[in-house]
């Protein structure tokens, strides 16, 4: 019989994580050894959600109760102060698009200007391949996609994937780069809260980005955090 109860587990691994952790970090280093199950890790999904010592801070990002203050402080996240919130938002999901792209065997990027912004315990520079984009086009081009918040880059240093991060600024800004990056083989996605997605498809849908309409998707937030929650359990990762 396990000495402590799963919840407690779950529990002790975040205590020793710093009070908080990402559903990946957490299905790295709990030790299912003696958990009765198939699918521990959504047991640790119920767990987080039911628990009372737990709270969440995003899609994916969960935190100890008892240390709710200092777990905020380390994250530089002000609850209620809009403008902490937007910037936490974008740079989490910036940052959960590049180990993503890494797991996938991809080369990040993000804007040079975004290096310092926080994702976690560490900055976007210090867990993303190159600030520095590959010249794989002419410098008209370049000058769009260094503004683009995540890229992937395939074994060519060729991109294979945009994302933008669109948490509350205006999404025809970046269906408008898309349009000028269209000649590329790449994926084009814009990521952002699920009741966004109605104003996607109305912006998506005029006449001006019929040549890119069937080529972006929506991604919401949560798909987002649920697919790096599970890298680990995935051999063909695919949105």
């Amino acid at each position: 019989m396990a000495k402590y109860t799963q919840e407690q587990q779950v529990i002790q691994a975040m205590r020793r994580a710093g009070g908080f952790a990402t559903l990946r970090k957490l299905n790295e280093i709990v030790d299912f050894s003696t958990w009765k199950t198939l699918t521990p890790e959504a047991s640790i999904r119920r767990i987080v959600q039911q628990s009372k010592g737990i709270f969440r801070i995003q899609p994916g990002l969960w935190a100890l109760e008892e240390e709710r203050d200092s777990v905020l402080e380390k994250l530089n996240l002000k609850i209620g102060n809009k403008h902490s919130e937007e910037n936490f938002s974008h740079s989490y999901y910036q940052g959960l698009l590049v180990e993503i792209g890494k797991f996938k065997n991809k080369t990040t990027y993000i804007p040079a200007q975004d290096r310092h912004k926080s994702f976690l315990d560490k900055e976007l520079g210090d867990i993303t391949d190159s600030i520095t984009i590959p010249k794989f086009t002419y410098d008209n081009l370049l000058r769009k996609a260094r503004t683009i918040d995540v890229i992937w880059f395939n074994e060519r240093n060729m991109p294979s994937h945009f994302y933008e991060v669109e948490h509350t600024t205006n999404i025809k800004n970046s269906l408008s780069k898309f349009y000028e990056l269209q000649d590329f083989f790449a994926e084009f996605y814009i990521v952002a809260n699920e009741f966004r997605e109605p104003e996607f498809n109305d912006k998506i849908n005029v006449s001006m980005f019929d040549d890119i309409s069937q080529r972006v998707r929506f991604i919401n937030y949560d798909r987002v955090a649920n697919l790096h929650a599970n890298l680990s359990q995935q051999q063909n990762l695919a949105w």
